[in-house]
């Protein structure tokens, strides 16, 4: 994410590597650049500056101005995210690019003022909290089930319609019976502000003060005030009115207390914490479930093994959160997407004190990145690691701090088990319906700006298979 980059590795080879034995990824580069080549990179997909070797060593150090440290050993990882992490607080990049959309909040905050967050929040994510929402995460895989059979045989961008279902789950979890709430215009903001205020700016890069405009954020400020504004009207709104039924996460919010210091959110608080869980709690869900479904068209033998569980569960009904437990493989499939394509897929720590990692000096000021995508294809860590083999989950799993979609530690992300409940009932109800197909020449490209999305979408067709429905293998031409 935002960071203080390297003197990296790079060619001038497109940022999308073509083999058809394994799944696509970025080719991490190989070649040293200036800082101003590098920032360009950047602005256009962050893990061009990760040097190949990270995927071959566990740490790889250098110095462009200031001194930096990627990390790919999971005893250091440790270190860093869970021993000492008052030492590593997020890098100023990467809370100059997330502060003008999610103020303050738990993914931004430091120190007490994240504790008494923290603390105050963790109930809403309790097992039975998120066990309550899954009827809606189940309605959600049925509107999309619709929407599917309704375009045929035609290609679709399933990264836009998990967007729109993930968003479909968010929406209705947060603002449950309001109707009021601009669900599009909303939206609408966040897609801007991922486009445009989330590329790192050269401003960043050289570490001049945050009273400094950022020209990119600038020009998304009126779509982050309006959803601001949105989201205070609801907040005073259910304040003073209430809701009837299961509590949504926002009820949930606004009776969360600090057991400790008795401290409740305020409106900006409450706001802010809300809107993060909108932003991640449907842009990382989606993303899981586009590449899951580019793999699973990717490799049609998963596929079958996929359906024929989700069928043998479920039968012509949609996944509910009690059927989760008993789709391993399915959930098996989303653990190997997150491994081969994780969300936040480089993270970047300042160092506030003098340390050890994997037997080199952290210096106090020295950017600690976690490039989780590297991490996750390291070939000291995993077997044939670019390879889609979800097989790889159902043995011995993988030491800890190899594998981190989620982060770990005290920071670990609070929604985790929300999202992987989510993300299983989807994959779960729309594999036992469709087989889904690629679209030759549309293969995505994995590029990272706040998020790793697949550029270019995810284009596939979709074929009717569930019960009483007549499943074909034979290949076919999509309507495009």
């Amino acid at each position: 994410m935002g960071l203080d980059p390297p003197q990296p590795f790079a060619n001038d080879r497109s940022t999308l590597v073509t083999d058809t034995s394994i799944p696509v990824r970025v080719p991490l580069v190989t070649e040293p650049w200036g800082i101003l080549r590098s920032l360009q990179a950047a602005r256009r997909n962050v893990l061009s500056i990760i040097p190949d070797i990270a995927t071959r060593q566990p740490m790889v150090s250098g110095k462009t101005g200031k001194r930096w440290h990627m990390v790919m050993d999971p005893d250091a990882i440790r270190r860093v995210v869970l021993e000492r992490l008052e030492d590593y607080p997020k890098s100023d990049v990467t809370k100059n690019l997330l502060r003008p959309a999610i103020g303050n909040s738990l993914f931004v905050a430091e120190g007490a003022h994240w504790r008494w967050q923290r603390r105050a929040a963790a109930p809403v994510f309790s097992h039975r909290n998120v066990t309550n929402l899954a009827p809606i995460m189940t309605r959600a895989a049925e509107r999309s089930s619709e929407r599917i059979t309704a375009a045929g045989d035609r290609a679709v961008n399933y990264l836009d319609e998990m967007v729109t279902a993930t968003f479909d789950v968010i929406s209705d979890v947060t603002f449950s019976g309001d109707g009021s709430f601009d669900r599009d215009g909303v939206h609408r903001a966040i897609d801007a502000y991922i486009a445009d205020a989330g590329k790192v700016s050269l401003f960043d890069i050289l570490g001049l003060p945050d009273w400094i405009p950022r020209p990119s954020r600038v020009l998304s400020g009126k779509g982050l005030r309006e959803m601001k504004r949105v989201a205070d009207i609801a907040i005073e709104r259910r304040a003073h009115e209430g809701t009837e039924g299961i509590p949504d996460l926002l009820d949930l919010l606004l009776q969360g207390v600090d057991p400790e210091t008795k401290r409740q959110m305020n409106t900006a608080e409450l706001r802010d914490n809300l809107l993060t869980f909108i932003v991640a709690g449907h842009e990382t869900t989606a993303l899981t479930l586009a590449w899951s479904l580019y793999l699973c068209a990717f490799d049609q033998d998963v596929q079958d093994r996929a359906r024929a569980e989700a069928q043998s569960v479920l039968g012509d009904r949609a996944a509910t959160g009690a059927d989760v437990s008993n789709l391993p493989f399915i959930r098996s499939i989303v653990d190997e997407a997150l491994r081969l394509y994780p969300p936040a897929a480089l993270v970047s720590r300042t160092a506030l004190a003098h340390d050890t990692l994997g037997g080199r000096e952290i210096r106090p000021g020295d950017t600690v990145m976690l490039p989780i995508y590297a991490l996750h294809r390291n070939y000291l860590l995993w077997d044939d690691p670019d390879a889609f083999r979800p097989d790889r989950w159902t043995g011995t799993k993988p030491d800890r701090y190899a594998y981190l979609p989620f982060g770990d530690g005290p920071r670990i992300c609070i929604g985790a088990s929300f999202a992987l409940q989510e993300a299983v009932i989807i994959l779960a109800t729309l594999l036992a319906r469709f087989r889904f197909r690629p679209v030759p020449g549309r293969d995505p490209k994995p590029v990272m700006i706040l998020t790793l999305r697949p550029e270019g979408g995810v284009w596939l067709t979709a074929e009717p298979v569930g019960p009483g429905s007549r499943d074909t293998t034979a290949d076919h031409s999509p309507n495009l």
